[in-house]
């Protein structure tokens, strides 16, 4: 049942006939939209500055507290598959619990943990600090994976014929959260301490909550009767999934390599480290909007902007070292290009992702309404999080064993494999709907012809 104050109204089941049939009531935004925006871009800019802050003093500070290069990583790394995990539940019980209280209860608790991350270095070395280390960054990822199940699924409910063009604008917050996130942990850091960056962070998000409650909507909806399964089964998902999964897994893959792979081949202060990856995330922030427009006012670029965007990201990894076989010279120009069209790419095929899956449920008989968005939205997080794990911990495996060139180049692989398939993919469906369009006409002719009086008797 679509809650009253629904600001679009109740849509007709249909693919792009659906987004195509629908018309805006009102130019203007409704309060109940303004004010999920604004519940939504408070979200993305605080919990992304939380997430990066860590990068640039945590692990030093934890080689003091007795954690080895290993144990760094896994607690970086645990965050990814706890959230992976958090979504699947999330999103599958978000109507039961309720989208407004899943997202102010996991603002709150991540703006708790984030406080308590402040005074770890008050706890005793050793296994002590690990183990609180984990509990902390476990419980923020489940945090976050509630909260941002439940943002995505109130932002479709309040524009849905307008989804891509909201989700690409507000990544502008999530891009600025991760662009000012580590400088200012950094300067709050060398200032005042460890503690400072997390707990003013904390605070900030905890400011958030009562906000948040006063100004949220309240969308409700009855349970629905289908799975994850049946949705991550159909063919179409599940490519789409592998996409989202090969892109997320290209961003992780750079975290822990680049950054090396820089200072070492050109010498770089480590103060201009932070630059390469200032294009990367300034260019993704700014086409986002542009991505997210065409996917709305465009349905039938979708599959391409998938497909093409997939490509060239494959083509930005195989000139990132640039591969041996090229016979490129690494050079900083070319690798600051490729970033910034690595992150133009990436915004190509990651916005279309969530409308295509959400037309695609709709086909296959999934209710309009909370419960569907809730099992799209945690199936979108729980892929990127799959990709989030297994792109930085794979990229460190092999930039050791074959060098960041290579390593680059074989996750390049990765993202060719899902936009050949993507495409391999889409113009059998189009061959296949073309067949039964052309079937059909032969068909409704027949009918005809047989309706016609036959002119040869008398």
């Amino acid at each position: 049942m679509d809650a009253p104050g629904d600001p679009e109204g109740p849509r007709p089941p249909g693919g792009d006939g659906r987004l195509a049939g629908v018309r805006e009531t009102a130019r203007r935004l409704s309060r109940d939209q303004l004010f999920v925006l604004i519940s939504t871009a408070s979200l993305n800019l605080g919990s992304m500055m939380c997430y990066s802050i860590l990068g640039p003093f945590f692990p030093q500070e934890a080689e003091k507290k007795g954690a080895s290069n290993t144990v760094i990583g896994m607690i970086f790394g645990c965050y990814a598959l706890f959230e992976l995990v958090a979504s699947l539940v999330f999103g599958k019980y978000l109507v039961h619990v309720g989208a407004k209280f899943m997202f102010v209860a996991g603002m709150f608790v991540s703006g708790g943990v984030t406080i308590l991350f402040g005074v770890l270095d008050q706890v005793p070395e050793g296994p002590i600090f690990i183990a609180m280390c984990f509990l902390v960054r476990v419980t923020d990822a489940i945090s976050f994976a509630a909260a941002i199940t439940a943002s995505s699924s109130v932002l479709a409910k309040a524009f849905p014929n307008h989804v891509a063009t909201v989700m690409g604008s507000l990544e502008i917050f999530s891009g600025l959260g991760l662009v000012l996130g580590p400088p200012l942990g950094g300067f709050l850091y060398q200032s005042f301490g460890y503690e400072m960056p997390f707990i003013f962070l904390g605070c900030a998000l905890l400011l958030m909550v009562p906000l948040n409650m006063c100004i949220l909507p309240n969308y409700e909806s009855a349970p629905g009767k289908h799975s994850f399964w049946k949705l991550v089964t159909s063919p179409k998902v599940a490519l789409i999934a592998f996409v989202i999964n090969a892109l997320s897994s290209c961003f992780g893959f750079l975290e822990p390599t680049l950054s090396l792979f820089v200072v070492e081949k050109f010498n770089l202060p480590a103060g201009y480290v932070g630059l390469v990856f200032l294009g990367l995330a300034l260019s993704y922030t700014i086409s986002s909007p542009l991505f997210g427009l065409l996917s709305d006012k465009m349905p039938h670029l979708r599959k391409w902007l998938l497909v093409f965007g997939s490509l060239i990201t494959a083509g930005c990894y195989m000139l990132l070292g640039p591969v041996p076989v090229l016979h490129i010279k690494s050079q900083l120009w070319l690798l600051v290009l490729v970033s910034v069209i690595n992150g133009i790419s990436a915004g190509m095929s990651i916005f279309p992702t969530f409308p295509e899956i959400l037309d695609c449920a709709y086909e296959n008989g999934f209710e309009e309404g909370l419960s569907t968005l809730g099992l799209v939205s945690g199936l979108i997080s729980a892929m990127w999080s799959v990709g989030a794990f297994v792109g930085p911990t794979l990229g460190g495996f092999l930039y050791e064993k074959i060098g960041f060139e290579w390593a680059a180049a074989v996750q390049g692989l990765w993202a060719l494999t899902s936009g050949l398939a993507m495409g391999l993919f889409y113009l059998l469906e189009h061959s296949r709907r073309r067949r039964s369009k052309l079937q059909n006409t032969l068909g409704t002719d027949g009918e005809r012809a047989a309706l016609l009086p036959d002119e040869s008797q008398p």
